[in-house]
């Protein structure tokens, strides 16, 4: 691995930033008591949004954040509590497995099983069993992996998008960006205990994407299997994946990997436009979707810290986060192609993105 170094005091700024301005939010105004869940989003003025429903996947992402982030006051007990709701409004007793949604009573919403869910609750399990090592979120942890591998695992090595509530078939075929986070949930796991099942699953799942996913030129992660209809890449995957890839001593110097590293400067050359990542992109480049997402300059980030020689590209990107994202209230989701803030709204999901952005920032330091 390169080791370049952020520049110190835009790297520490972005850190105070979140610290203080972001985290606040999810423990405060962000937060239903009642309901013992985050919020889907708050706005400019940090009211919640009206509440149509709460996702297993952003209680999960939530549990990740303040169990990385436990030496600070209340994230401990706001961890336990997050974990805690995941069982009790999300789980399926009757057939197994989290349900998408609930309403905004707790009610079953969406009652389908989505690999994206499940795939964070095994991210989110793991990494916080690694810091609290309680036998109960190992069992949730091990019950998720023991789902992913009976009901969504395909015989070519990749795994349905999604299922019916009783894991009957939709057709949904596998997706890019679950594969990708449920790679992700398997490094979490094998970075906190050793797991031959699950080293065997991801090399297996990182051979399928290779065989199925890459398009042959560029290297390029497609966001649909190869020969799907209107296919194109997000270059914001692109990096989400290099990163993941490239930190990984089981995963570096896999075909996949060299596929990836391969397509960085194409998805650098076509996807970042006056520092700003592009949202979506044909194969040949041409941008289909100009949006600017707070999640892809993140991602971008992590990513370019990896690279040696980029120092100073790296310093102009930590500076375009600061600028034309972060602000006192917190942040802005989007912008469009014009640059001008497109979504003023603040999801519950996003200081993920932002937490495992500086993770990756400053185990680099």
């Amino acid at each position: 691995m390169s080791d370049p170094r952020p520049t110190p005091p835009e790297l520490a700024r972005f850190n105070q930033h979140f610290a203080e301005r972001i985290v606040p939010l999810w423990q405060g105004p962000g937060w239903n008591d009642e309901m013992a869940l985050p919020f889907e989003a708050l706005d400019a003025q940090h009211r919640p949004l009206p509440v149509q429903r709460y996702r297993a996947m952003a209680c999960a992402r939530q549990l990740y954040l303040f169990s990385s982030r436990i030496e600070q006051p209340g994230a401990a007990a706001r961890a336990a509590a997050l974990f805690r709701s995941l069982q009790r409004h999300f789980h399926d007793a009757e057939h197994g497995g989290w349900f998408y949604s609930i309403d905004a009573e707790g009610k079953p919403l969406d009652r389908r099983k989505d690999l994206y869910t499940h795939a964070f609750i095994v991210f989110a399990c793991a990494h916080y069993w690694g810091k609290v090592r309680e036998s109960l979120v190992e069992s949730a942890l091990n019950a998720a992996l023991e789902i992913i591998s009976e009901q969504f695992a395909r015989d070519d090595g990749l795994y349905e998008a999604s299922l019916g509530e009783d894991w009957s078939d939709l057709g949904s075929g596998p997706l890019q960006n679950p594969q990708m986070h449920l790679a992700e949930a398997f490094l979490q796991v094998l970075a906190v205990r050793e797991d031959e099942g699950v080293q065997q699953a991801l090399l297996h799942l990182c051979e399928a994407l290779q065989a199925q996913f890459i398009e042959p030129l560029h290297g390029l992660m497609l966001e649909k299997p190869n020969g799907a209809v209107d296919n194109w890449f997000e270059p914001g995957h692109q990096f989400e994946w290099f990163y993941l890839l490239d930190t990984s001593p089981l995963l570096r110097g896999t075909p996949l990997h060299g596929s990836i590293a391969r397509a960085f400067e194409y998805a650098e050359q076509y996807g970042v436009k006056d520092s700003a990542v592009l949202s979506m992109l044909a194969v040949d480049g041409k941008v289909l979707d100009a949006t600017q997402r707070i999640w892809a300059q993140a991602e971008y980030l992590r990513a370019l810290a990896l690279r040696s020689g980029n120092e100073a590209k790296l310093a102009a990107q930590l500076q375009a986060m600061e600028q034309r994202f972060l602000h006192d209230g917190g942040w802005y989701e989007c912008r469009d192609g014009e640059g001008a803030v497109s979504r003023h709204d603040m999801p519950s999901t996003t200081p993920y993105h932002l937490a495992t952005c500086l993770e990756g920032l400053q185990r680099l330091q």
